[in-house]
């Protein structure tokens, strides 16, 4: 066996009324004279080399016999022995001694299923851009479903399909789904059909791309906050008419994004906004007043393909406004008055108390004083009127003793004088 290499040539012919350009008989070119190629031993499989090799798809049929009329000059190829996965006829293994009495009654010819057309990509979901989580369906359509096997849709940049539909007899349309769609399905999208070889053929044929769709998917990560207050408010509160600012940072940036603070308070919400032309923006407020006081929220949001895509809100910040006299600096004075206040009155409340015991001490002393003085009083007063008593009314017993309790005096009636 050996191969040559051929130039080929499809001969369309008026006999075959109707039918696709991609029919006729074979003519093969060698130097600068054509010839035909002999039906022994042509096949499907031959004849599918041909028809991808020209841009016709698959074969439908592999003629015979002059099918499409007789050619002249040379028979150039006679029994070549393709396996279908040639890149070209003149690949595929022949038989140089073929068939000697093939004439041109035996030019083979081919029906092939046509050009190999580009199928088209649409899409079902009303936007292309998206948000995590969501959902996108496509739809793949070829005009003729002849020898279709399935169809695949492709991510660009990966050569592997994200999916796979095979397809019934005569069906031409298929439908994809992309659920949960993360960032990473992000891009441009196409899909492509296959067509099989009629058996006994096992050839498999890719079309050419169809149209591409870009995807986006849009993640708004939730915004960042800080603040700037007056230093002489605590955390958190601003002194009533002093400044402050709030700054709402996002790391990813979509064109045409803005930031909104929203203040919530207990009766309404104030949104302010401002456009997101770096990733940090600052909401400034010069004169702070009580309609300022609540909580403040960061959001960032853009308006993609006619959608208008929001993110989370940041935690929420308290503002509280003060009035000015309850400034830190002001509290820290009256901090310290009222310390020294407090241990003023701690002393004097100390010294009242040692004051009350030293009375106590003294007016205890005093009275212990004045007893003993009494008693030594009554220790020389007793003992006269005894004397005295005695005197007048006759001796009694009677005993003092200094520093003694006194006994009560008895009781002597009256004495009556006899006077003769």
């Amino acid at each position: 066996m050996m191969t040559k290499m051929l130039n080929i040539l499809l001969v369309f012919t008026t006999l075959v009324r109707g039918d696709s350009d991609c029919a006729g008989r074979v003519e093969l070119l060698q130097g600068e004279q054509w010839g035909t190629v002999c039906d022994e031993g042509w096949d499907l499989k031959d004849a599918d080399v041909l028809c991808k090799e020209l841009g016709c798809g698959l074969a439908d049929k592999a003629v015979r016999r002059a099918a499409f009329g007789r050619g002249t000059g040379e028979i150039w190829l006679r029994h070549v022995k393709c396996s279908g996965h040639e890149a070209s006829l003149t690949r595929c293994p022949r038989v140089d001694n073929g068939n000697p009495t093939c004439t041109h009654d035996n030019d083979a010819g081919v029906k092939c299923s046509g050009a190999m057309l580009i199928p088209t990509l649409s899409l079902l979901s009303p936007h292309t851009t998206l948000s995590p989580g969501e959902a996108v369906r496509f739809s793949c359509t070829v005009l003729l479903g002849h020898h279709l096997n399935d169809f695949h849709l492709y991510k660009r940049g990966i050569a592997t399909p994200l999916k796979t539909q095979p397809v019934g007899f005569d069906q031409s349309r298929v439908e994809f789904t992309l659920s949960n769609l993360k960032t990473t399905h992000q891009g441009s999208y196409s899909c492509l059909y296959r067509i099989k070889g009629i058996p006994p053929s096992s050839s498999m044929l890719s079309s050419p791309p169809s149209n591409t769709i870009n995807i986006t998917v849009v993640e708004l990560l939730t915004p960042q906050h800080w603040y700037n207050m007056s230093i002489e408010a605590p955390t958190g509160s601003v002194v009533k008419g002093h400044s402050f600012n709030i700054t709402c940072f996002t790391e990813k940036q979509y064109p045409g994004g803005s930031f909104q603070l929203r203040l919530i308070r207990s009766n309404k919400t104030v949104r302010y906004s401002l456009p997101a032309l770096t990733p940090a923006v600052t909401f400034s407020f010069s004169n702070a007043q009580l309609s300022n006081e609540g909580f403040y929220y960061c959001l960032y949001m853009v308006q993609l393909d006619g959608r208008t895509f929001v993110s989370r809100e940041s935690q929420p910040l308290l503002v509280s406004i003060r009035d000015p006299v309850l400034s830190p600096m002001v509290i820290s004075w009256l901090a310290s008055a009222l310390t020294f206040l407090v241990t003023l009155v701690a002393i004097i409340i100390i010294i009242i108390v040692a004051r009350v015991k030293l009375c106590k001490r003294q007016e205890n002393h005093l009275a212990l004083e004045l007893e003993t003085r009494t008693s030594e009083s009554l220790s020389c007063i007793v003992p006269l009127l005894a004397f005295i008593l005695e005197s007048r009314l006759g001796s009694f017993p009677f005993q003092f003793q200094s520093n003694q309790k006194v006994n009560p005096i008895p009781y002597f009636p009256p004495i009556e004088n006899n006077l003769t």
